[in-house]
């Protein structure tokens, strides 16, 4: 295709984008799926033919989509969540993948490198639906972050295990050892790679002050990392993942000018947006809806697997959990287990399929089709679920507190602005002073009503309003805080491992206690 026609062609599909954004905001329907819906009649519409390539998927949106993700992911948020999300990102995914494999193995008379090569691409869950809807109906905040945690580490996992599939298909055989092995050296390879390139980037990032500049090179390293990773071999999803935790975390510091921290995150989530909103339209230029009548009663078998591995994997993993961490509320486990939507990683793999597998057009249309199902039925359903199963209690109370909450970050970080411009010669201090005091006002009055709320006895809390876990979310963070201070003194030597383990145990008994966020 010709720039020209490509132009064209960009130009078409983001119009239709936003026809869909305005209609499904009108009768409620998560955007994604209106995308894949709007994306089913445009082959017959356009002369030229148009489709998802993988390549760009997997070397141009997926970079974006993950770094997104990394640079806006709470360390401190991952870190109490990220029990839940490792057993199921890692054995979940694992375990998920299995039984996917052996439904189709025994229901489709599929041989078992297909059957593995389907059961990896449909155990990788999509979650775009879901964040979205959250948006729209606030839930618990520990439940928002297992939810992007998983989805997170699910590519990088899903990409793993189909390169050591593939690998086992091209040289024939991998024994276990060497399949731990490989897994072990792709992951923690590019983990390093990731840690390597993340860090390195920071001190380049502090010296510029152009927040153009700084955005050209974000872009450079979600790009750069993922092609380093796979270039030495080792996983590039799992080295971007790691590169956009270390540079959200630690690269945007409070240090880094406001200006170039709103240049740098509002360009970040239109590229996401824009990344997605591709992928999803062309997802449904893919499905051929003939091929998808022919093959139904298999992606209908397909799809069951999929929920089958998804039961195995939610509600045994998750009750191991309340062993060593809080439990997870069983409300939150089945909308962990309906929402278990397919996206565009799946179409990707199923593109990527070697040319050379018996049935690969089959095995495509079975991908392609049970996306399609996943995004229409579980898509449209999501909203409904999460009302039904009253995830989102957000009481006027508690609006309130977030309000007063909002006027007192937005002030202080007002406050902190103004004496960045001080201290830069900006700002005479004359009217700093004038500009602070007004900021300080707003600080007095909302301290002054939020001391209020917090001094309030327990009982005078409503159980059912959810005001309770606020100050519950407030001790977490605090208690975690000690936890880290106390690994500190541990790691420089300044207390002993004895005295350091009872205080630990004490700490984790009292987080147990506390209330979900």
């Amino acid at each position: 295709m010709d720039v020209a026609s490509l132009v064209t062609v960009s130009t078409i599909l983001l119009l239709l984008a936003t026809g869909v954004a305005l209609l499904t905001r009108r009768l409620r329907v998560p955007y994604v799926t209106g995308l894949v819906l709007a994306g089913l009649p445009i082959t017959e519409l356009l002369s030229r033919p148009i489709g998802l390539e993988p390549s760009l998927v997997l070397n141009l949106f997926l970079p974006i989509l993950i770094f997104d993700a990394g640079i806006n992911t709470d360390i401190s948020r991952l870190r109490s969540t990220f029990k839940p999300i490792a057993l199921l990102a890692g054995p979940g995914a694992v375990l998920s993948s299995a039984i996917i494999a052996v439904v189709l193995k025994f229901g489709l008379g599929l041989s078992w490198i297909p059957a593995l090569f389907v059961g990896v691409i449909l155990a990788n869950t999509d979650t775009v639906s879901m964040i979205a809807v959250f948006k729209e109906i606030p839930v618990p905040s520990r439940l928002s972050t297992i939810v992007e945690g998983e989805t997170l580490f699910n590519d990088a996992a899903a990409l793993v295990s189909f390169n050591l599939i593939l690998q086992v298909y091209s040289t024939g055989s991998l024994t276990l050892l060497e399949g731990i092995q490989q897994l072990l050296f792709i992951a923690l390879g590019g983990c390093l790679v990731g840690l390597v390139l993340g860090y390195l980037s920071i001190p380049i990032f502090a010296r510029l002050d152009d927040p153009l500049s700084s955005l050209l090179l974000t872009v450079a390293v979600a790009l750069g990392t993922f092609q380093a990773g796979q270039f030495l071999g080792v996983s590039g999803a799992v080295a971007v993942v790691v590169a956009g935790l270390i540079f959200g975390n630690f690269g945007l510091s409070r240090n880094t000018p406001a200006s170039s921290r709103i240049t740098l995150l509002s360009f970040w989530e239109y590229a996401s947006f824009t990344a997605n909103t591709f992928i999803f339209l062309l997802i449904g230029v893919e499905i051929d809806l003939l091929t998808l009548w022919r093959t139904l009663p298999a992606i209908l078998l397909a799809v069951l697997a999929y929920q089958v591995g998804r039961i195995f994997t939610v509600y045994p993993l998750l009750a191991i959990v309340r062993w060593f961490d809080r439990p997870i509320p069983l409300r939150w486990q089945h909308l962990l287990f309906l929402g278990n939507i397919k996206g565009s990683l799946s179409m990707a793999l199923a593109l990527s399929l070697p040319t050379t597998l018996p049935g690969r057009e089959s095995l495509i249309a079975l991908v392609f089709g049970s996306v399609l199902v996943s995004l229409v039925g579980q898509g449209l359903s999501l909203p409904w679920l999460v009302k039904r199963l009253k995830l989102s209690q957000f009481s006027e109370a508690q609006q309130q507190v977030e309000e007063l909450q909002a006027q007192l970050i937005t002030a202080k970080a007002a406050q902190d602005e103004l004496e960045s411009l001080l201290k830069s010669g900006v700002l005479p201090k004359a009217v700093y002073e004038e500009m602070r005091s007004a900021y300080q006002v707003q600080v007095a009055t909302a301290e002054k009503a939020l001391r209020e709320f917090y001094n309030r006895r327990p009982d005078e809390f409503d159980a059912k309003s959810g005001e309770h876990k606020k100050l519950d979310a407030i001790r977490r963070r605090l208690l975690l805080a000690e936890k880290v201070a106390l690994n500190e003194a541990i790691r420089k030597r300044i207390l002993s491992e004895e005295i350091v383990r009872g205080r630990l145990k004490k700490i984790d008994e009292l987080l147990l206690k506390l209330e979900d966020d």
